[in-house]
């Protein structure tokens, strides 16, 4: 390890590191606006300027220069104070006076750097330059007037997202940042590129002049599009949520976001359940809480059927379990019957981070672009920087990378193409991932698990770690919570739908088939006037993930918690407290007055779910039928922006849907 000294103060860095990383290991803020930590080194804002001895007497660009034995680096000499001055006074001769109409402003890296390294004034009175607006979809509103050509919104999406639609055309000062023939960016990441943009140039176009940051309350939360469980802060002002914005956390999410998760929240506020239902005469008439629930109460015979939908919360089940006291549980509201017998055969057991240091993978019936976007980043990064290969098992489509497609029969689960067994036969971190397109077929969960042994998926690493390849991706964050708490009926919705329950409580389910429960009477508790709420016979008006503290459990099986931001509107309730008011008038009440409580029982019956991290699951392979003979017809997620309720009441989601997935043309209106 070379050492260094930065300002006078002498320490080692890890070979390889830059001289921006060791003046920041020595506790030195470097200015830069093209460095980012996550992207390639670009080298051309030139921001970061250091004097380093030996070397030219001259400021170098800290970002693109490797830490070597004996450097002696200044970040505070003159010299480095005044060449920081003249970049940004470069910077600065073309950027418009925005300021106090860009959305950037209280966020912006460009005014932050200008007050700490800038000038006082400027020197330059010429004509600024004006460049023409770039059209990018219906996420990204571009002012390209501002923008200062750190290219990291190119990178990104070369990188990360895994299209190369943005780009630079011309050169000089005549360069300028565009999408492919200024189109609308297809990415499902396209949004990040605005938390990138060290200025104003690229901004939420939904959020356009709503908010200054400082007027928001902001509230640690987790995301319910996707079962990835992306760690994101909820932005609210009043009783509404105006953004959602990633948390760093380099075991899940990193620091991105679907645009899924940071523009559905506009669907908070629409088509919202805001008091009780019953249906008389075939029609939903609103009532109060003590007749809805006098309601349930006429229906009840001491049991009841509850089926848990992809966005609900462990605490909402687990009352609801409590008060049913039944074992007809489904959260699998789509039909999925796979086995349950051990919950470490339906897990990501290789975790999010850890699928990046696969050598080869096997995707089965799974289109993790659409269903698991922060989990296709990883295998991508797999791809890109360490070689691996990626083989396939369904309808080819677009993964962002180089994927070697098997065609669509499963049965190469039994008899491996040679490509893939020669692949697997050198492999040192092997992994396949069982998505929903495949799991919907018998045989196909012990075909895999079968595979798994064949080609030694699960095998000791380095010194004592054990390498788990076998992976199960699912794409609702309900499920891996709602399966620890019992949610999984033995043969599925099907199955429970035979028994013909006659009360039936539907937690937030939307997608199932209703037709299946046409003799019970259907309890529907949840937040969005969506299919479930149409078809019900009694609606108690839940919250949504927003409008309540929940703790969630994501594919790889970390259980995380999330906070309320806002309160539910109308006479809507948190629904683990609609069960506890419920079971005083059905003479079966809840053994817990609080949430604190009720966590603490539901911690006694399910100890995971009472600690915050990766749950252990052991290691065990069920006996499960391995033959199988059918073909992936298709994938789960037809439409990405549209998969529950809150992204179908969206008017940002609608609109990403119809020009992205539909092809539909949006007229731009000058502004």
């Amino acid at each position: 390890m070379p050492k260094v000294t930065v300002d006078g103060l002498e320490l080692e860095v890890p070979a390889g590191a830059t001289v921006l990383q060791a003046c920041e290991m020595a506790g030195k803020e470097i200015p830069r606006f093209c460095y980012h930590e996550r992207l390639s080194i670009a080298g051309n804002c030139r921001m970061c300027l250091v004097e380093v001895a030996p070397g030219p007497p001259k400021p170098q660009a800290s970002c693109a220069l490797p830490a070597t034995e004996g450097q002696i680096i200044r970040t505070d000499s003159a010299m480095v104070k005044k060449a920081r001055e003249g970049v940004m006074e470069f910077l600065l001769i073309n950027h418009p006076l925005d300021c106090p109409i860009c959305d950037q402003g209280g966020e912006c890296d460009l005014q932050d750097q200008s007050i700490a390294y800038g000038r006082g004034a400027s020197r330059y009175d010429e004509n600024k330059r004006a460049v023409t607006e770039k059209y990018m979809g219906p996420i990204v509103k571009t002012v390209m007037t501002r923008c200062i050509q750190c290219t990291r919104c190119i990178r990104f999406a070369e990188e990360v997202a895994g299209i190369e639609e943005i780009g630079a055309i011309g050169r000089g000062e005549n360069m300028q940042i565009t999408s492919y023939l200024e189109r609308a960016v297809t990415s499902e990441l396209s949004g990040n590129v605005v938390d990138l943009c060290p200025v104003g140039a690229l901004t939420s176009k939904p959020y356009a002049f709503e908010a200054r940051p400082w007027e928001l309350k902001k509230t640690p939360s987790i995301d319910v599009m996707d079962a990835v469980g992306t760690n994101i802060r909820l932005d609210s002002r009043g009783r509404a949520v105006l953004r959602a914005l990633p948390r760093i956390n380099d075991d899940v999410n990193e620091e991105w976001a679907s645009d899924k998760t940071r523009h559905a929240v506009d669907g908070l506020t629409h088509r919202r359940l805001d008091k009780p239902y019953v249906r008389k005469g075939g029609k939903l008439v609103a009532v109060s809480w003590a007749e809805a629930f006098e309601a349930v109460r006429a229906n009840w015979s001491g049991e009841a059927a509850v089926i848990a939908g992809d966005q609900v919360d462990c605490e909402t089940m687990f009352a609801a379990r409590e008060l049913a006291g039944t074992a007809m549980l489904e959260g699998r509201q789509t039909g999925l019957a796979y086995d349950t017998s051990s919950l470490s055969a339906v897990n990501f057991n290789t975790t999010i981070a850890g699928i990046e240091n696969a050598d080869v993978i096997l995707l089965v019936g799974s289109d993790t672009r659409r269903e698991a976007p922060l989990v296709n980043t990883r295998i991508q990064k797999a791809v890109r920087k360490r070689g691996a290969r990626v083989f396939a098992i369904g309808p080819v489509t677009d993964l962002t990378y180089k994927v070697e497609w098997l065609g669509d029969d499963l049965g190469a689960l039994t008899k491996a193409p040679k490509a893939l067994a020669d692949a697997l036969k050198i492999a040192e971190r092997p992994a396949i991932i069982v998505g929903g397109g495949a799991l919907r077929y018998e045989g196909v969960h012990g075909a895999a698990l079968a595979f798994t042994k064949k080609y030694k998926l699960v095998r000791p690493s380095t010194g004592s770690r054990v390498w788990n390849g076998f992976n199960v991706l699912h794409f609702a964050a309900a499920r891996m919570g709602g399966l620890m708490l019992g949610f999984a009926h033995d043969g599925g919705i099907k199955a429970l739908a035979a028994k013909r329950p006659k009360l039936a409580f539907f937690l937030g389910a939307d997608e199932v088939d209703y037709s299946l429960f046409a003799d019970s009477f259907k309890v529907y508790v949840g937040h969005h006037g969506d299919n479930g709420a149409h078809h019900a016979d009694v609606i108690l008006p839940g919250a949504a993930y927003s409008e309540k503290s929940g703790t969630y459990v994501n594919l790889e099986g970390r259980v995380q918690r999330g906070e309320r931001a806002v309160f539910p509107p109308g006479d809507a309730r948190e629904d683990w407290a609609i069960f506890r008011a419920l079971s005083d008038v059905l003479g079966k009440r809840l053994p817990f007055d609080s949430l604190d409580q009720l966590r603490a029982e539901m911690a006694k019956a399910v100890p995971a779910l009472g600690v915050e991290g990766l749950a252990d699951y052991g290691w065990s392979e069920p006996k499960l039928p391995s033959t199988v003979s059918s073909k992936v017809a298709d994938y789960p997620i037809k439409d990405f922006y549209l998969t529950n309720a809150i992204c179908r009441a969206s008017p940002t989601m609608q609109r990403c849907s119809a020009e992205l997935v539909h092809g539909e043309e949006f007229l731009e209106a000058a502004e």
